[in-house]
C-alpha cells in the first residue's frame, strides 16, 4: 500500500516536541537525518557510545502516515501543536509501497573473502562444495553484511587463521557476521558484544539460521566488561574469561578507549584485529596498542584500515 510522507526541518532542540506531536497525530514511523546531508556542512555521526543519542544541529524528520490521511487537517493540527513551525519547513509527498527486504536481497550478491569464506544472502543457494565455507546472512537492522571495507578486512583476516577449536570474541558484532564466520571456519565458541540490543537480536537470528546459535554467547558491553574483568587471583594481564582470538570492528575513538579491556579479554599470544579505522587514524592506535600487543601490522582497503597483531606474553 502507498503512504503519505510528511517532511519537516527543525532544530535539534525542537526535535523531541516535534516527534511527540507527530506521534500524537498518528505517525506510523519517524526517521531522522542530517538536514545538511550532501552539503559542505554535513556532519557524520557514527556509532554512539552507550546511552548517547547525538543529533545534528538541523534535522529533517520524515514521518509516514496512512495514504488517505487528510493533509489539510494534519497541517492545521500541527499548527495548533507547534505554532512556531514555519510552513515553508513542511512538505508532503506520496510514497509508493516497496518490498524493502526483497529490494535488499536483489542488491546483495554472494561475496568471497580470503581463500574459502563466502557470504550468501538467503535468496541464493550456494553450491555443494566442500572446499568453501558459507555464511548465510540477513543483516536485519544491524550493521554488517560484508559489503563495507572494514567488515571485508576482518572477514579476510579470519579466513587466514587456523580457528579450529578456538574461542573468539567479536566486539561490536552488529549482524554477528564475524563471530558466525569464525564459528563456520572452525572456532569452538564465540562471544558477540554490541551496545545495540537490535544488533544482538540480529546476531542471534543469524546464528540460528547458520546452525551455530548454541556456540554463540551475546552480551551488552557492560555485561561483557564484567565477564572480562581480571579475576582477583589472576595477574593484571589475564582475565576471568579470555579469548584465543579477539576482533573488534567499531570506530577509532572507542578502539582507543577500550584497548585495556581488549587486552584483558585476550589470552597471551592470541591473534587480534581491530578495524573501523579511517586512513590517518592508525598511528595513534598503533602507539596505544603497542602497550599490550606485539607484531602490529596495518592493512588497508579503500580509505579504511585494519590493525592486527598478537597479545603480548609479558605485559
Amino acid at each position: 500500500m502507498p503512504w503519505l510522507e510528511l517532511i519537516l526541518t527543525v532544530r535539534s532542540e525542537q526535535q523531541p516536541r516535534v516527534e511527540e506531536a507527530l506521534d500524537e497525530l498518528g505517525a506510523l514511523s519517524i526517521t531522522l537525518q542530517d538536514a545538511d546531508a550532501e552539503t559542505p556542512d554535513e556532519q557524520a555521526i557514527f556509532e554512539p557510545g552507550v546511552g548517547e543519542l547525538p543529533l545534528w544541529p538541523t534535522i529533517t524528520l520524515n514521518a509516514l502516515f496512512e495514504a488517505d490521511t487528510d493533509r489539510r487537517g494534519l497541517n492545521e493540527a500541527l499548527g495548533d501543536l507547534l505554532p512556531w513551525l514555519e510552513p515553508d519547513h513542511m512538505q508532503f509527498r506520496d510514497v509508493a509501497d516497496e518490498d524493502w527486504e526483497r529490494a535488499w536481497m536483489d542488491q546483495f550478491k554472494p561475496m568471497a573473502f580470503g581463500r574459502r569464506l563466502w557470504i550468501y544472502p538467503w535468496n541464493i543457494e550456494p553450491p555443494a562444495d566442500e572446499d568453501i565455507v558459507v555464511v548465510r546472512l540477513d543483516p536485519g537492522l544491524a550493521f554488517g553484511s560484508g559489503t563495507h571495507p572494514t567488515t571485508a578486512l576482518c572477514l579476510a583476516w579470519l579466513d587466514s587463521l587456523d580457528l579450529k577449536g578456538k574461542t573468539i570474541v567479536d566486539f561490536g558484532c552488529g549482524s554477528g557476521i564475524l563471530a558466525i564466520a569464525a564459528l563456520k571456519l572452525g572456532a569452538a565458541s564465540a562471544v558477540g558484544v554490541d551496545n545495540d540490543p537490535q544488533a544482538l537480536t540480529a546476531s542471534a537470528d543469524n546464528a540460528e539460521r547458520n546452525e551455530v546459535a548454541d556456540r554463540l554467547a551475546l552480551f551488552l558491553p557492560e555485561d561483557f566488561m564484567l565477564e572480562a574483568a581480571p579475576a582477583p587471583a589472576a595477574p593484571a594481564h589475564q582475565s576471568a574469561s579470555t579469548a584465543d582470538v579477539f576482533i573488534a570492528n567499531i570506530l577509532a575513538g572507542p578502539l582507543g578507549e577500550l584497548a585495556p579491556t581488549f587486552a584483558a579479554a585476550a589470552k597471551p599470544g592470541a591473534p587480534f584485529a581491530i578495524s573501523g579505522i579511517l586512513h590517518g587514524q592508525e598511528e595513534e592506535l598503533l602507539q596505544r596498542y603497542a602497550t599490550w600487543f606485539d607484531d602490529l601490522r596495518v592493512d588497508t582497503q579503500e580509505d579504511w584500515v585494519r590493525i592486527s597483531g598478537r597479545r603480548a606474553h609479558d605485559r
